[in-house]
């Protein structure tokens, strides 16, 4: 796995709760998660080889009307995993707790 960009520097190195933008291929769209917040889930190829699963929330950002081989460039917090890693915060913060975040899709922001 080549180190090309923020996401596979996070994941190479370990790193989790921080907050990074890039960009990749949506290869899988999951059923959204419906525990509590909502959100749309999807898998994301990035550059360096590492799969991420993007959790964005629904209840606070509009849908993001995507395709398995669209590109998405987003800004979010990253989780590391063994699988790759989990972005969310994906979208804005009404309390302003957190900075906010966006998933970007055919020029248009979500978030």
């Amino acid at each position: 796995m080549g180190s090309s960009g923020p996401v596979a520097e996070a994941f190479r190195s370990r790193r989790s709760d921080v907050v990074l933008e890039d960009a990749g291929v949506v290869v899988k769209t999951l059923p959204d998660d419906n525990e509590g917040s909502r959100h749309q889930r999807f898998i994301v190829d990035m550059p360096g080889g590492v799969s991420i699963l993007i959790a964005h929330n629904i209840d606070l950002a509009p849908r993001v009307p995507l395709r398995e081989g669209d590109t998405v460039a987003f800004k979010g917090e990253y989780e590391w995993t063994e699988k790759g890693g989990t972005v969310h915060w994906t979208h804005h913060d009404p309390k302003q707790w957190h900075e906010d975040g966006w998933v970007e899709h055919d020029g248009k922001r979500y978030g």
